[in-house]
This record gives C-alpha cells, sequence and structure tokens, in this order.
C-alpha cells in the first residue's frame, strides 16, 4: 500500500452504478496528501452504509483534491456502459482542483487522459487512493438514487439503488420504465419489445 505515496499527486478513481437498470454511472477520484490517516479504507461493497458515510467525510476533510464525474442514463444508452464509465472517470479526473501526477484506475482499462494512468484490477481493495475513490463515487450515487426516490415513487430507488432486484422488476412491470431507466439494459429493452 505504500504505493500510493510515491507521488506527489497521486489520484486513485473508481466508480459506481456499472451494473444497475436505472440511475446515471458516477467516478470519482481522490488526491489523499502523504500523511493521510484513515482507517478501514477498502473497496466500498465491503463496507456497511454508515461505514461508508464516516469514511466519506474523513476523506473529504483530508483530502488534497475530490471530484465526480458523472455519465447521464441517455449516454449510457448510446455510448453502452464502457464507453460511459470511462466518460465519468474523464470528466472526474478533469474536475480535480490539483493536476495528478499519475492516475490509478480501478479495472482493466484506462480512459484517455491528458496525465500517465495505470489500471490495477482489484484496485479499489489493493490500493487506498482507489478505495477512497470507491466510497466517494458509492456514496454519491446513493444519495443522489435517493433523490430520485422521491422524484419517481414506486421503484424502491433508495432501497435497490437501481440495480435489478425482483422488487425492483416487479415494479417496473407494473408501472413500466421511467426517464431513469436505461433502455439498453435487457430487462428494460425486453419490456419494449413486449410493448411493441
Amino acid at each position: 500500500m505504500s504505493s500510493s505515496i510515491r507521488f506527489s499527486h497521486l489520484a486513485g478513481v473508481d466508480e459506481a452504478g456499472r451494473g444497475p437498470l436505472a440511475g446515471p454511472v458516477v467516478a470519482a477520484a481522490v488526491i489523499l496528501p502523504p500523511e493521510w490517516e484513515l482507517q478501514g479504507l477498502t473497496d466500498s461493497k465491503k463496507l456497511s452504509q454508515k461505514q461508508r458515510e464516516i469514511l466519506f467525510d474523513r476523506i473529504h476533510a483530508q483530502a488534497v483534491a475530490v471530484s465526480v464525474g458523472q455519465a447521464s442514463v441517455t449516454e449510457i444508452d448510446s455510448l453502452n456502459i464502457l464507453h460511459a464509465t470511462m466518460l465519468a472517470m474523464q470528466r472526474a479526473v478533469a474536475g480535480l482542483q490539483v493536476v495528478p501526477d499519475e492516475v490509478l484506475i480501478d479495472g482493466n482499462r484506462c480512459p484517455d487522459l491528458h496525465c500517465p494512468a495505470r489500471a490495477i484490477i482489484g484496485g479499489d481493495l489493493t490500493e487506498p487512493l482507489i478505495s477512497a475513490a470507491s466510497i466517494i463515487a458509492k456514496v454519491t450515487r446513493d444519495r443522489e438514487m435517493a433523490v430520485l426516490d422521491a422524484r419517481y415513487p414506486g421503484y424502491g430507488f433508495l432501497q435497490h439503488k437501481g440495480y435489478g432486484t425482483r422488487s425492483h422488476i416487479m415494479a417496473l412491470k407494473k408501472m413500466g420504465p421511467c426517464e431513469i431507466h436505461r433502455r439498453s439494459y435487457a430487462p428494460v429493452a425486453a419490456f419494449f419489445s413486449d410493448s411493441e
């Protein structure tokens, strides 16, 4: 884990929301100082909501820079989720107030950036900077889905965050898709095929 402080401005990048049937994909970029003190950094999926919320605030308090980028449902449907994710990551890095010397990306590929970048498979578990970005992206997206739950009641977005749970599929079949459903995803696309 010491590799995360070899560069004066090393950024970690991760995303949240590739799999859901609804809502945006959100990416975060985080630069931490060499002397950061954040206990419990790991892949956001391995943390409870309460743990994520606590770390979210602590990351913001200690970070040199934090930035979030999104790709909309329209962009996901038009570009596909991979390219939309790369776009969200580009936006997150571009929004950093400090230009990083290198960017560590969770996964097996990097978006086109104006700085060196390295993809690390499983990086959200092995690189604290990526773990921090994972937490920022997850909490940011969850909060947005809570807002969208109030705007589009009945689908249960607050509970499942747009993922294809049984209750979500049942609500989708009962109510039909809303504006934030991804039409390029099979369960939603199937609804349109069945209704035509």
